[in-house]
């Protein structure tokens, strides 16, 4: 029967359109747009605690500062350290006290291999002080349905280990009361990060 290939593309394609954005481990890249979003939009983020190399950190202990959450993984070929790549090149060029009203966040989609111990190592290469976050797999579940993440592991009995996770690659803007306000694309590039870091810190 053919109809078992039609089911896998329907549901690829529900993904696809929950997620708004999805990337395949191979590295493909997508043109889309920002998105600000409003109150009857999906999806609505909210709070959450996971765990960092310093114990329990929760979304919330930032509260009176700008939040940037990235989700993905260390073994990430190029999509994260594009973006996280680009953050960091965007943070240098914040002044101090910009630097302080701003928070970082890295959350892993791949909580079977990223420790705490890893994303620290992972996120401090970047220098721009950003936290790693894990948490058990169905935690992370939770949290992607609430920011509409998208992830999947690429089983491939060939590879054992040294799988591959696709995810969407939004950078997700959280203001000083905690609340989702906007996603920026994947590739978001320096400047763009820089305007939109400052647009929120001067309102």
């Amino acid at each position: 029967m053919k109809t078992k290939p039609l089911l896998i593309i329907v549901f690829l394609g529900v993904l696809i359109g929950i997620g708004s954005f999805f990337i395949p481990g191979s590295g493909q890249q997508s043109n889309a747009k920002s998105a600000h979003l409003v109150s009857s939009d999906r999806p609505h983020g909210g709070d959450f605690t996971l765990t960092s190399s310093q114990g329990e950190q929760s979304l919330s202990d930032f509260t009176g500062k700008l939040v940037l959450v990235y989700f993905g993984y260390t073994y990430c070929p190029d999509i994260c350290p594009t973006n996280l790549g680009n953050l960091s090149v965007a943070y240098r060029q914040l002044t101090p006290a910009e630097k302080n009203q701003l928070q970082i966040l890295f959350v892993s989609v791949d909580p079977e291999r990223d420790t705490p111990a890893r994303l620290k190592q992972y996120a401090d290469y970047f220098e721009a002080n950003i936290i790693g976050l894990t948490g058990s797999p169905q935690k992370i579940s939770e949290i992607a349905q609430q920011y509409g993440v998208v992830y999947a592991k690429v089983d491939d009995p060939n590879n054992g280990t040294n799988y591959a996770v696709d995810h969407s690659a939004f950078t997700y803007v959280v203001d000083q009361d905690g609340m989702l306000q906007q996603q920026l694309p994947h590739a978001t590039n320096p400047e763009q990060f820089i305007k939109t870091i400052r647009q929120y810190l001067e309102k």
